[in-house]
């Protein structure tokens, strides 16, 4: 055999060859619905509060959270290193820290970026409580753009909330501009209408087989939430069946040209606000006796996606646990994927966006942590070195 052809071989096997060989360390995770919490008060009208100290925290750890967090650690000019607009924890129900930095004010608004992606997350429970969707739906019959093959019509509302549909999706935003989709939906040709231009790809894989972080996903179950509802009903139900019942007064979520919400990407509000909607999940998705969200729904938000144990490595891949529209921090252990944060408890679970936007939840210790910045390198700050200390402060 020619020895030129060899080495060929040789070096395209070497260049496919996967960078991190992920081994199964256990079984499947089982994730338990959350213990009803018993509250004194609901922050409907404003989150009450409280000094660390008279709850038992120790501020020693919150300075040491402040210090890596409010320290910048680059040229802000050329926004490098480290760059938080604001901190805000929730423990035991009370506002006990809040912090606002370069130039940020306490009621100003603050772009969540993919943190919104959980908030559809929500609405599309809420279609499920009222009976006008489930899980197993085939989402063509609320899409008709997924109509294109017999292949695209497997695709359920599941797998596009567990980031499994297996669409043709690329996410690279400033790392490859040229080729991504994401960029393309959010402002070029998919800007009128976002669902429908990411209902139009093409498969990369049967659906539920691959988990893919995918912006597309979330926006085509946008658009299937306007066609159930209707836009009149679907433009008022954030309000109407949400914020209005969390006590959220002042959000912004942009909408495509097709009057559709870009569920993705595109809501601007407040870290109290934020925070007011980590403590619907907190709290198993009830709010004040009221059943906002339909029962084992936050325990799906908590649950890595199902397509991990059948999806083939990618770079990356070993970085997160997806979820429906979160984050998990569990690890998913017969794929070999570790806790993203490993000096955080398991139980915590997490929006996340662009840039540096966090809600995490720890329902072990009743605790939220939102945090909104303006990171523009993912290596430049550690969830984990973040959350470390402030979880330690109330252990």
């Amino acid at each position: 055999m020619n020895k030129r052809y060899l080495i060929s071989l040789f070096l395209l096997v070497a260049c496919n060859k996967p960078a991190i060989e992920l081994k199964p360390y256990g079984g499947a995770i089982q994730v338990n619905d959350l213990q009803t919490i018993r509250r004194d008060y609901w922050p409907t009208q404003g989150w009450k509060s409280a000094t660390p100290s008279s709850l038992g925290m120790k501020t020693e750890k919150l300075q040491e959270m402040e210090k890596y967090s409010f320290t910048l650690t680059g040229n802000d000019e050329d926004r490098l290193g480290i760059r938080t607009d604001s901190v805000v924890i929730i423990y035991k129900g009370k506002l006990v820290y809040e912090k606002y930095a370069r130039g940020y004010k306490k009621d100003q608004k603050h772009l969540l970026w993919s943190v919104a992606k959980s908030y559809i997350n929500t609405l599309v429970g809420i279609a499920v409580r009222d009976g006008l969707m489930k899980l197993d739906d085939f989402a063509y019959e609320y899409v008709p753009e997924l109509n294109a093959s017999e292949d695209h019509k497997k695709i359920t509302i599941h797998h596009l909330l567990t980031m499994t549909s297996g669409l043709d999706a690329r996410e690279g935003y400033e790392s490859n501009p040229l080729n991504s989709t994401v960029l393309a939906m959010l402002y070029t040709k998919g800007r009128s209408n976002m669902g429908a231009y990411s209902a139009s790809l093409p498969l990369m894989a049967e659906p539920g087989k691959r988990v893919y972080y995918s912006s597309c996903d979330t926006n085509i179950l946008s658009l299937a939430l306007q066609n159930i509802y209707g836009k009149e009903k679907y433009l008022a139900l954030p309000n109407k069946e949400l914020f209005d019942v969390l006590g959220i007064r002042d959000l912004t979520w942009e909408k495509d040209g097709s009057d559709v919400f870009v569920g993705s990407s595109y809501i601007y509000s407040t870290p109290t606000d934020v925070a007011k909607f980590g403590f619907l999940y907190l709290n198993n998705g009830y709010w004040n006796g009221k059943k906002i969200l339909p029962d084992a729904w936050v325990t799906q938000a908590r649950t890595p996606s199902e397509g991990y144990k059948t999806t083939k490595y990618y770079p990356g891949l070993e970085k997160n646990n997806y979820t429906a529209q979160w984050y998990a921090n569990t690890g998913v252990p017969d794929a070999g994927i570790p806790k993203p944060m490993p000096d955080i408890p398991s139980d915590a679970f997490f929006g996340s966006g662009h840039w540096g936007q966090r809600l995490f939840i720890i329902p072990s210790l009743d605790l939220i942590v939102v945090r909104f910045a303006d990171d523009r390198k993912k290596e430049d700050f550690s969830d984990n070195d973040f959350l470390k200390p402030i979880v330690e402060s109330v252990q």
